[in-house]
């Protein structure tokens, strides 16, 4: 990754009283993969669209290598996009469908033909040239539509949910492949998901999408492990949220009082005392012991186990406490065995620095 690729600056998007994109801006580096992550109706499709210039903004920028493009129609922007219902024309070959953008180009024929074996070759469909889209089946299909997207080599590369439609085994093949593809290539890539397990995996960075808005921008290290806002944290995996407020702050923790709960835990600069904050603990950072074998006073909650789900490799018990409802992940020992089971009293503690308060901007 180098330079700045891709700049969007306050861009929004309004359609009459309803804000759908509200004042974004981010960057892409050249080479880089970005996801925009978000529930639906969040803004992350409608932002790709504006920078597709399939919508037009009500304002702000959106500059390629540092050239606006909000005058460019379409196709001219230079830029490939893939779908999720891949968008092929049902009537032409594999190789007519992937030939397309280089023919509008008014590329020679000679050259057309290469480029056409060599991304079937990349994509790892070199003798399906001949054949209809209907004779592919799902995968096959969005690996045409990706191929056809790149065979003109564009600067970058839009994606707006292209795994949508396979089923899981196939998704995560894909994944593979699409990760494979930007390294060996150091392609540009914006990929729209909502699939928060996708992003973590493919992305070098995400942007979290919420109400048309970014909440946060990071790799997918930082935002698991640093949350800026409880939505982040919430939205980002599973994670446990305890509402408190700050009172005492020192380098690198913070002590927060939550009812009858003390609570220790990492903080974001910017938290002071007496603020309203959530203390986010994820489930796997968590441990269960017998009421009696709990030491201290900090990060402490006793409890009853409600639920217990077995997962294969792990095991998920769902803890009631008063009207709390948590959730631990525990791994699954070698004898296999549950150590607790439904209706058990336990004690769910867990280590400071496995926790990380974050503000509370609904009453901060």
């Amino acid at each position: 990754m180098s330079h700045a690729l891709l700049d969007l600056r306050n861009l929004s998007k309004a359609y009459g009283s309803v804000t759908a994109v509200d004042d974004v801006s981010v960057s892409l580096a050249a080479g880089e993969f970005l996801s925009f992550l978000g529930p639906s109706g969040s803004g992350k499709t409608t932002t790709l669209a504006m920078i597709a210039g399939l919508v037009e903004p009500t304002s702000g920028e959106i500059l390629l290598n540092a050239k606006p493009l909000n005058p460019l129609p379409p196709y001219k922007r230079n830029i490939g996009m893939v779908f999720q219902n891949y968008a092929l024309f049902p009537h032409m070959t594999v190789a007519k469908n992937i030939a397309f953008p280089l023919e509008m180009r008014g590329t020679a024929a000679d050259q057309i033909e290469a480029r056409v074996g060599r991304v079937l070759t990349l994509v790892g469909l070199q003798n399906y040239g001949p054949r209809l889209p209907s004779q592919l089946s799902g995968g096959q299909q969005q690996r045409i539509a990706l191929a056809r997207a790149m065979v003109f080599e564009p600067p970058l590369l839009l994606m707006d949910e292209p795994l949508g439609a396979l089923d899981k085994k196939l998704r995560e093949q894909m994944q593979l492949e699409i990760m494979q593809l930007h390294r060996k290539l150091g392609m540009s890539i914006i990929y729209v998901t909502h699939d928060q397990e996708e992003a973590l995996t493919m992305s070098d960075r995400i942007a979290v999408f919420n109400n048309g808005k970014i909440e946060q921008v990071g790799t997918p290290a930082e935002l698991y492990e640093e949350p800026a806002t409880r939505f982040v944290a919430n939205f980002i995996g599973e994670t446990n949220l305890f509402p408190g407020k700050v009172s005492a702050v020192a380098e690198g923790c913070c002590i927060v009082a939550g009812g009858d709960l003390r609570l220790r835990a990492r903080h974001r600069s910017g938290i002071r005392s007496g603020q309203d904050v959530f203390v986010a603990v994820r489930p796997e950072r968590t441990l269960l012991s017998p009421p009696a074998h709990a030491l201290g006073d900090e990060n402490k909650l006793l409890g009853q186990i409600s639920e217990l789900i077995y997962l294969g490799k792990s095991r998920k018990y769902v803890i009631r406490s008063g009207d709390m409802q948590l959730t631990v992940l525990q791994q699954i020992t070698t004898s296999g065995e549950a150590a607790f089971n439904i209706g058990d009293a336990v004690a769910v503690h867990w280590n400071a620095e496995d926790a990380v308060a974050v503000p509370d901007l609904a009453r901060s």
